[in-house]
C-alpha cells in the first residue's frame, strides 16, 4: 500500500529509527508525558507524605524524651531532698523508666531520619521525571525516553519498598499541603 494513501498521514522515519506514522509517534509522545507526569505526581505525594511521617516522628520523640527527662530528674531530686519522698521517687523512678523504654522501642529519632531520607529519594525522582518531561522528551527519541521512564518507574518502586508504610494522617496532610501549592516553584506560578 502507498503510504500517501494511508489514513494516518506519510510514513517517516522515527529519530529512533523506526518507520512510523506522524500521529503513531505524537500518540506515543503523549503517552510518555503522560506516563512522566503519573510518575512525577507519585513522586511528589510520597515525598510530602514522609516529609509528613518524618515530622510525626520527632513530634513523638520530643513528647516521650522531654517527660523521661524530667520524671528522672525530679526522682533523683526527690530521693536526695526528702527521706521520706522514697516512694514518691521510686514511682516517678520507674515512670521515667517506662518511659525510656517506650522511647528506645520505638526508635523515632531513626524512623525520622529513614522518613526524611526517603522524602528526599522520592523528591529526586520527582525533579528527574520532571526535568525529563519538560527538557527532555520534545527532543528525545521515543525508545531513550521509554528507558528513561523505565528506570526512574523502577527507582520509584524500589523506594516504595524501602520506604516505611505512612500513617493514614501523614497521608492526608500531605494531600493538603501539596494541594495548598506546598511543592509549586515560584516559577511555576508566574509562568502559567
Amino acid at each position: 500500500m502507498d503510504t500517501a494513501d494511508s489514513p494516518a498521514g506519510p510514513s517517516s522515519p522515527d529519530t529512533d529509527g523506526a518507520t512510523t506514522t506522524g500521529t503513531g509517534t505524537d500518540a506515543r509522545r503523549r503517552a510518555l508525558h503522560a506516563e512522566f507526569l503519573r510518575l512525577e505526581e507519585s513522586a511528589t505525594y510520597s515525598a510530602q507524605t514522609q516529609f509528613e511521617q518524618a515530622k510525626r516522628w520527632r513530634a513523638l520523640h520530643w513528647a516521650l524524651g522531654i517527660p523521661t527527662t524530667l520524671l528522672a530528674a525530679v526522682a533523683g531530686t526527690t530521693a536526695l531532698v526528702e527521706s521520706a519522698g522514697s516512694t514518691a521517687a521510686g514511682i516517678l523512678a520507674l515512670l521515667s523508666a517506662g518511659l525510656g523504654a517506650v522511647l528506645t522501642t520505638v526508635n523515632a529519632p531513626q524512623r525520622a531520619g529513614h522518613a526524611a531520607a526517603s522524602a528526599n529519594a522520592f523528591l529526586e525522582i520527582q525533579t528527574a521525571a520532571r526535568q525529563h518531561r519538560e527538557i527532555d522528551l520534545p527532543d528525545c527519541a521515543l525508545a531513550e525516553a521509554r528507558e528513561v521512564l523505565a528506570a526512574l518507574t523502577v527507582r520509584r518502586d524500589e523506594q516504595n519498598a524501602k520506604a516505611e508504610v505512612p500513617s493514614r494522617r501523614a497521608y492526608s496532610r500531605a494531600k493538603a499541603n501539596v494541594r495548598a501549592g506546598a511543592q509549586t516553584y515560584a516559577v511555576d506560578e508566574n509562568s502559567g
